[in-house]
């Protein structure tokens, strides 16, 4: 399992952490109030345009990786199909979003620029059909070109926002200039978006170049009924995820660009999590093709519970780190933007709970009851549109934090129980559940130290003695796992002996 997610995992957190350095190009070169505004209207879109790939791919990736593991399914013919429906489908729900762009406009309150919608759907399309290319090379094992192709796509993006919001600035004639002095901010981070979609897409050349638009209708059928409830639990999970940044601009009691700034902050503030959120997306991303292909094997299942384990060992880890060190972190974001710092450690949490989710989740995938994994993803999306249409008027962004880590603990608890009544994994309860209570406390003792005294440097001392705590813990109580590792083994037989 390290070494998929070595391969495939790293290449997703390497992406993603270029992505996370637009946070403080963004947060510290856009500082004016309009500029703020546009900045939570991208974040808006940006939720918008999370919902719509959810119904532009329609769970074809994953029906695309347990069908490639089953016997008789010809791999050619499975990818023709997939990518062939991902075509046809875009082209008609792309002509659809834009012959609506006007009452979109007028809903998502763009102020009459319908342009950002045509940019939207652009980003979307071009992100859909990179989606079936890049699950072909995951199913390969070909992970030096898939890590090259995001990479290389997040890397444009990152230097556009440069060149758009640092360089151009400063030109003051010009083509260049004219041009720079039509363009919102809102134009510039959405441009700058297409030119990473359609990158990350060319890239993909070679593997969609075989293309013959060729349908199985009866694989088709197949695909669509594993995957369909995919639509309905990744909207919901969606919701989770994004919601809350419309919701709050909808129900904050206050101006419209006041509200946008408020979002501005909630959501840069919510990227303070950026290490939490990047191991376990990497892990979701390394997980699919791992845990189906070692399904078939007498020992998968102990496997599984070793994995969630340790994956809950290194998710505490990250979660020590962001909160224990949240002094220095926090100089990632613009100084406008760090009115929310209060929410980080509600959020960090909350990703620790989504991410045993998806490493509980592979039980349902496994046993293809896909649809009480869409009852479960439906569940947290009613207690987060309850929390935030209920408490935001009153609690702001913090109403928001709570909603999500609510939603997310109470997923995480109904797929452990029903998955240990369908399909029963011998998960170390206990041990994990000790090491998530020593993490709480050792972040209580961290917060008490810095409501004492404001001298950082006693803090910064105080979370580095907390973390090597922590890390000392682990070795101790997983020794004996430990040596058996082959590269580390041999430290940890040294530690122990002195």
């Amino acid at each position: 399992m390290a070494g998929q997610t070595v391969w495939y995992g790293l290449s997703n957190i390497g992406g993603r952490f270029l992505s996370y350095l637009t946070v403080p190009i963004v947060t510290y070169l856009v500082g004016t109030r309009s500029g703020m505004a546009d900045v939570g209207t991208y974040n808006e879109l940006y939720a918008c345009i999370a919902f719509l790939n959810i119904v532009f791919t329609y769970g074809f990736e994953t029906g695309f990786f347990r069908f490639s593991n089953k016997p008789g399914v010809d791999g050619q013919g499975l990818f023709q199909t997939a990518f062939t429906s991902h075509i046809i489908s875009t082209v008609l729900l792309s002509l659809m979003l834009y012959v609506c762009r006007k009452p979109l406009d007028s809903f998502l309150g763009l102020g009459g620029h319908d342009n950002y919608i045509l940019y939207t759907i652009i980003i979307i399309a071009f992100d859909t059909l990179s989606t079936i290319p890049l699950a072909k090379l995951r199913k390969e094992e070909r992970p030096k070109k898939y890590a090259f192709v995001n990479i290389a796509g997040i890397f444009v993006y990152v230097f556009l926002n440069i060149i758009f919001l640092g360089v151009l600035p400063g030109i003051h004639s010009g083509f260049i200039h004219d041009w720079y002095e039509r363009q919102t901010i809102l134009d510039l981070l959405l441009k700058a978006n297409i030119a990473q979609s359609l990158v990350t897409f060319l890239l993909l050349f070679k593997e969609w170049k075989t293309i013959r638009f060729r349908l199985d209708k009866q694989l088709w059928l197949q695909l669509w009924y594993y995957s369909s409830p995919l639509i309905i639990a990744g909207l919901a999970g969606m919701t989770n995820e994004v919601m809350d940044r419309v919701m709050l601009k909808k129900l904050l009691p206050m101006s419209a660009q006041d509200a946008e700034i408020q979002v501005a902050i909630y959501a840069n503030c919510y990227k303070l999590s950026i290490f939490i959120t990047l191991l376990w997306s990497a892990f979701r991303m390394a997980a699919e093709p791992f845990f189906f292909n070692k399904s078939q094997d007498k020992d998968s299942r102990i496997v599984f519970a070793r994995v969630m384990k340790w994956f809950v060992i290194t998710l505490a880890v990250a979660f020590l780190f962001t909160t224990l060190f949240l002094d220095e972190l926090k100089y990632i974001i613009g100084p406008k933007y760090r009115g929310g710092l209060g929410i980080v450690a509600v959020l960090c949490a909350a990703n620790i709970c989504i991410g045993i989710y998806y490493n509980l989740s592979i039980w349902y995938k496994l046993a293809d009851k896909m649809r009480i994994g869409m009852y479960i993803t439906l569940i947290g999306a009613f207690i987060t549109l309850i929390g935030n249409y209920f408490f935001i008027p009153k609690f702001g962004y913090y109403a928001s934090a709570w909603a999500t880590f609510y939603c997310y603990f109470a997923m995480m608890l109904v797929c452990y129980f029903l998955g240990q009544r369908i399909y029963p994994i011998p998960y170390n309860v206990k041990k994990i559940t000790a090491y998530l209570l020593v993490m709480l406390l050792l972040y209580f003792i961290n917060a008490g130290v810095a409501h004492i005294t404001e001298n950082m440097i006693v803090r910064f001392l105080a979370g580095g003695i907390l973390m090597i705590t922590f890390l000392l813990l682990i070795a101790w109580a997983e020794k004996k796992e430990l040596q058996s590792m082959p590269v580390i083994g041999k430290y940890i037989k040294k530690y122990m002996a002195s």
